[in-house]
């Protein structure tokens, strides 16, 4: 009876190891792992659709980012360049005034002969009080 208990359990462990029980598990082992990789490339591909979608919108967000700097950025240009108009303008009203070499004997005339005395005093409602003549 032991030699047949022995005999049995050797030929179990033999199935187990190399026999048609091997085989089933081998093989049970290989479908599972078929639907595994099969999953997993599902779910990369998945994963890949996402992620372009995302740095679609991404690029789209940026464009417009980009457009909103660049329309910004030309109309503060534009109020510069408006300003700097304005400026230039009010310098040249103003330059017609400027002693120049050319109107320097004509403004040394019109100065001696057009005498202006700032020496006065006035009282508290604002009226000359007094003035000195003009030497």
């Amino acid at each position: 009876m032991r030699t047949e208990l022995k005999e049995e359990l050797r030929q179990k462990n033999y199935d187990i190891k190399y026999g048609i029980t091997a085989k089933l598990k081998k093989k049970a082992e290989e479908e599972e792992h078929q639907l595994l990789m099969a999953w997993n490339d599902a779910e990369n591909k998945r994963l890949l659709e996402r992620r372009m979608e995302r740095l679609q919108k991404e690029e789209l967000m940026a464009k417009a980012r980009q457009l909103q700097y660049d329309q910004s950025q030309s109309a503060l240009q534009e109020e510069l360049l408006k300003k700097k108009e304005k400026e230039v303008l009010q310098l040249q009203e103003e330059s017609k005034n400027f002693i120049t070499l050319e109107n320097l004997d004509q403004r040394i005339e019109e100065c001696l002969n057009n005498t202006h005395n700032y020496n006065f005093a006035i009282d508290k409602e604002g009226r000359i009080v007094k003035r000195t003549a003009m030497p």
